[in-house]
């Protein structure tokens, strides 16, 4: 009974994503927890011990994430014990409404596929839209970005949001429930909002971004195999085994270059972030001129290898039901 509950709560949720992404008019709890970390970050990102207080922060964000969520829990179950009438039914159904609803904030696939698709046919109307578009979803200053970097810049993001807003989910979804899911939420967006190497995040967003490595650690090359296997190259691994440790970041090089590795392009390079130049090595060789076609190629690889995901956690809580 807990496996095909499991079941239906994680394709309720997925399919959900699937056909909405995230509404505006919906609330969020990214956007929750992004005030909470503002707010933090406002008082106490000043003066000394400022990595102490960016460990501390970020630590009980976390914690606190993670508990509030396995308190709800319980409290979706144990509410339904004063219900005398329809009590099996609404106990399962607030319970696995509640489950499938965080399953659906916590995927991001279909978002950031239709912002990509966007920014592809914004830059070709207009650089000037181009950057206005791509500016929705990348850290980095977009204001004299060229066409190709602008496309080069949707495509990097769209590998590596596979990984941290789909594949990591999963990962953490199979490994801790419903509550590590949205703890590695919390995780990630501590790490996008202050987890840079720039003069005010240096030393606050320091453990932040050391905790978002450890948890992406494992996704991150499980979504580049994921990548691969997608595209049916499984040659492409030593692709990325040589130029995915090259990326600045411990994990982004490998989704990064496995879809640099499928489409035979390069990414990387300079880039700046709040105003500051960061140079990042290059992930590929040929550094040809990206199209329409390498978008639609690029999301089919990102569906079927978020398929894959889907049906591995699947066979993973049919194996426990067999095991238990």
């Amino acid at each position: 009974m807990i496996a095909q509950t499991d079941i239906l709560v994680l394709l309720a949720g997925w399919t959900l994503d699937l056909f909405l992404g995230d509404p505006l008019w919906m609330p969020h709890p990214v956007v929750w927890f992004g005030r909470m970390i503002s707010w933090g970050e406002k008082h106490l990102n000043k003066e000394r011990h400022r990595k102490l207080k960016g460990t501390l922060l970020s630590s009980f964000l976390v914690v606190f994430v993670w508990v509030a969520t396995r308190a709800l829990l319980r409290f979706t179950s144990c509410i339904a014990a004063d219900v005398e009438l329809f009590h099996s039914t609404f106990h399962v159904s607030l319970s696995v409404f509640f489950s499938m609803l965080i399953i659906f904030w916590c995927l991001a696939g279909t978002t950031l596929i239709r912002e990509v698709r966007q920014t592809f046919l914004a830059v070709d109307r207009s650089i000037e839209e181009g950057r206005r578009q791509v500016a929705r979803i990348v850290g980095r200053d977009t204001s004299e970005l060229t066409a190709q970097e602008i496309r080069t810049a949707a495509l990097e993001t769209l590998a590596e949001n596979l990984s941290d807003g789909v594949i990591a989910p999963l990962f953490w979804l199979g490994i801790g429930g419903i509550p590590g899911m949205l703890a590695y939420k919390m995780v990630n967006t501590l790490d996008s909002m202050i987890g840079y190497r720039t003069e005010r995040y240096r030393d606050f967003g320091c453990f932040a971004a050391h905790l978002d490595d450890v948890a992406n650690y494992i996704p991150a090359r499980l979504t580049a195999f994921l990548m691969v296997l997608a595209s049916g190259r499984l040659s492409l691994l030593g692709f990325v085994v040589k130029y995915g440790p090259k990326h600045a970041s411990p994990n982004s090089g490998y989704p990064e270059s496995a879809l640099a590795g499928i489409l035979n392009c390069r990414f990387g390079g300079p880039h700046t972030y709040f105003g500051e130049l960061f140079e990042k090595p290059y992930i590929g060789e040929n550094d040809r001129l990206l199209t329409t076609k390498d978008m639609r190629a690029s999301i089919r690889i990102n569906r079927v290898a978020e398929c894959l995901a889907i049906m591995l956690l699947l066979a993973l809580y049919i194996l426990k039901q067999i095991l238990i």
